[in-house]
């Protein structure tokens, strides 16, 4: 595993973000990007800051916002990113993370899928949309709130989902654009998965359903 589990996940630990070996980054080393009291550093596709009309005390829908994704101003390359969620029934929606441009998010960035389904394909929740299928659907019932972490250092990206390691990736073994290592295909074909940026925006999508997310706070180097 490239993390290590704990209860809540009230200590994350990324694999050699510091200096090869694992550390441990604590929840009070996080930073607070989204509180639900202020929309200070988020900003639209357009580039836009986000209007204080939409933040909510019980989290930021990004259906709300008429942005295809809701990012945050800072660029992550190596991260612990940790949030909760809610889904309503039939939702579907996704975080962007490493995004190289605002303009075309779907083919400059990676998205972790969120959907209000229960099995574990390309497309479920916890998957890397499109490219890596769920090991086990983690999501608890529609309507209650979730607990993802996605730890990213370099090549390499994991996904924990209320407490479980759900999916992970390397991107130094997807060189062929449109193939995944396994040889079969995706919908990504413009460019190499492994080609993409390692440093970028990260955000939360609308994909025409309400969705609520809080409490979200970022580990960096």
């Amino acid at each position: 595993m490239w993390i290590r589990q704990s209860s809540r996940l009230t200590a994350v630990v990324l694999a050699g973000l510091a200096a090869g070996s694992l550390a441990v980054a604590a929840v009070d080393d996080a930073k607070t990007l989204f509180d639900g009291s202020s929309p200070k550093g988020w900003i639209l596709c357009d580039g836009k800051p986000l209007a204080d009309k939409f933040v909510q005390a019980d989290g930021l829908n990004p259906h709300d916002t008429g942005s295809y994704i809701t990012v945050h101003e800072e660029k992550l390359g190596d991260f612990v990113l940790d949030f909760d969620y809610k889904l309503t029934k039939g939702c579907n929606s996704g975080v962007f993370i490493r995004v190289g441009d605002l303009k075309d998010p779907v083919y400059t960035g990676i998205e972790v899928a969120l959907d209000d389904t229960t099995g574990t394909g390309f497309h479920d929740s916890g998957a890397f949309y499109d490219l890596v299928a769920p090991k086990v659907n983690a999501q608890k019932p529609t309507g209650d709130w979730n607990h993802m972490t996605i730890t990213a250092k370099g090549p390499k990206i994991a996904v924990v989902l209320n407490d479980k390691e759900v999916s992970k990736i390397d991107l130094d073994q997807w060189n062929e654009a449109g193939k995944r290592p396994d040889g079969s295909n995706h919908k990504f074909s413009k460019v190499a998965i492994g080609k993409l940026a390692r440093t970028g925006y990260f955000g939360f999508q609308d994909h025409g359903s309400d969705c609520w997310f809080k409490n979200v706070k970022v580990t960096t180097p």
